[in-house]
């Protein structure tokens, strides 16, 4: 994939297509966080859906126009892999997930109660892609990566269009990062259509590989992640996103888990609004940083609420 494949007429395309119920999600303003962070912040709310986040925009997208495929496989930590089972349940296709040993458990209830398959191997996401594939390869079934499919990051890129029609120009954009797929597509809509928005990823500081290997300009692998945001953690970045990022992002900056906390604590107070904690990576981002961001228009979106109960009760 290369940054240039994700054009914004597929996007527009993938917004008349993609399930209504993942699409046109809330965004506005709220003056009491506006008054706590000296500028303008337009949250947008990709957790009012079937999965409780973004993914059903690009795995609804990508099952559409490949659904001639027999059988499906992914790796996931959770989010993807339900967005995956969503669509997969409406095309009859069957869709095997492979998750970490460690995977959130609400996630993997969910996963499983929309009809995948999933097998729990390894300690972490990316030692479960690697099984995965292979798996893949034995039956000769079609194996899905996020970040790497054009259609899925295509499908995110509708968050993009809908950003784009906010009544005023949006100066920053904060998008969490994990496997690139949500952030090279939002960022191609901007760009291709040259805003000047500014288009910036947040990883946790606990799983930097993506914010080293954009800033080196090449794959700088991790042997393991260290952090609660289990939806960015990745130690192993997916080669064709790090291509598309060199031209769809400004920069990449880190949020400790420690900040992602307080965000997920002052959207709870603020909104109402439960996040995981890769959700409110970005919003942690714009209180660590918000002296860069004084006076601006920044956009964020929330975009996970999968949290176990134990999670809730301990972060909440």
């Amino acid at each position: 994939m290369n940054y240039s494949s994700i054009s914004c007429e597929n996007i527009s395309q993938a917004y008349q297509i993609i399930d209504p119920v993942f699409l046109n999600s809330p965004q506005f303003e709220l003056d009491a966080l506006n008054a706590i962070l000296n500028t303008r912040i337009v949250l947008k709310v990709e957790t009012l859906n079937p999965i409780r986040s973004f993914k059903g925009r690009g795995t609804d997208y990508f099952v559409k126009q490949h659904a001639q495929e027999s059988a499906f496989v992914c790796a996931s930590a959770g989010n993807f892999g339900q967005g995956m089972a969503f669509a997969c349940r409406k095309q009859n296709i069957p869709l095997t997930v492979f998750a970490a040993e460690t995977v959130n458990p609400l996630k993997l209830q969910r996963m499983r109660q929309l009809g995948a398959e999933v097998k729990l191997t390894g300690v972490d996401f990316d030692a479960a892609k690697e099984t995965g594939k292979a798996y893949a390869l034995a039956r000769n079934y079609t194996y899905v990566e996020d970040g790497r499919e054009i259609e899925i990051s295509t499908g995110a890129g509708t968050i993009g269009f809908e950003l784009s029609r906010y009544p005023e120009p949006i100066d920053t954009l904060l998008i969490p990062l994990g496997n690139g797929a949500l952030i090279n597509g939002v960022g191609a809509w901007f760009k291709s259509n040259r805003f000047t928005t500014r288009v910036i990823g947040v990883v946790a500081a606990g799983a930097p590989s993506m914010d080293l290997s954009w800033h080196r300009g090449y794959i700088v692998a991790t042997e393991t992640t260290d952090t609660i945001s289990d939806g960015i953690a990745v130690r192993n970045p997916v080669p064709e996103a790090l291509d598309a990022m060199k031209v769809a992002v400004d920069d990449i900056v880190q949020v400790s888990d420690e900040a992602t906390l307080e965000a997920m604590k002052l959207v709870h107070e603020l909104v109402g609004i439960v996040l995981e904690p890769a959700g409110a990576v970005a919003l942690a981002a714009a209180m660590i940083y918000r002296n860069r961001f004084a006076e601006q228009l920044v956009a964020i979106p929330l975009c996970g609420s999968n949290l176990a109960k134990e999670q809730m009760q301990q972060w909440l």
